[in-house]
């Protein structure tokens, strides 16, 4: 027979609450996320030789990255904020795309996990790749934003890559 899942941060009545994890063991934990962004062949050269007046476009991109793992308690209501130990965040250039393929992976040692920060971080730098060329190209489209893996914690998770 199946576990019935619940909502954890719904209380008996229903009413949204921040989870208490204060009994639980600070573990070492562990989240990848990944996603994309499409666009047209010239924006994707473009962004690739480093030719936008915004400047450099993937570097900007990997620290807004950086930075909104590290904010992701002040923008997502119930999460926790945590200590980060590590914020890594890479933006792999796909030309069958064309665009550009961002993962990003976050580290903590904690009693609850890091996969909000791990999903904001690619969020984030896929809107500052948007917002950078879209001078250059309006039909850009943020894909697939996903949870690869995660480790730590009660259980781990992972997709085939």
């Amino acid at each position: 027979m199946q576990e019935k899942k619940e909502l954890s941060h719904l209380n008996s009545q229903g009413i949204a609450n921040m989870v208490d994890v204060s009994a639980k063991e600070a573990t070492l934990r562990e989240a990848r996320a990944r996603g994309s962004i499409k666009m047209k062949r010239d924006t994707f050269e473009a962004i690739k030789a480093g030719n936008l007046p915004k400047g450099d476009v993937l570097c900007t991109a990997r620290l807004a990255g950086i930075m909104a793992a590290k904010k992701t308690a002040q923008l997502i209501p119930l999460c926790h904020p945590l200590p980060l130990h590590k914020i890594e965040v890479n933006i792999i250039p796909i030309a069958r795309l064309p665009g550009y393929q961002i993962e990003a992976t976050v580290v903590t040692k904690a009693e609850t996990g890091v996969e909000m920060e791990a999903l904001t971080a690619v969020s984030v730098c896929a809107l500052t790749l948007y917002d950078m060329a879209k001078a250059l190209e309006h039909s850009m489209e943020i894909q697939s934003i996903h949870l690869v893996s995660k480790t730590g914690g009660k259980s781990d998770y992972s997709i085939l890559s």
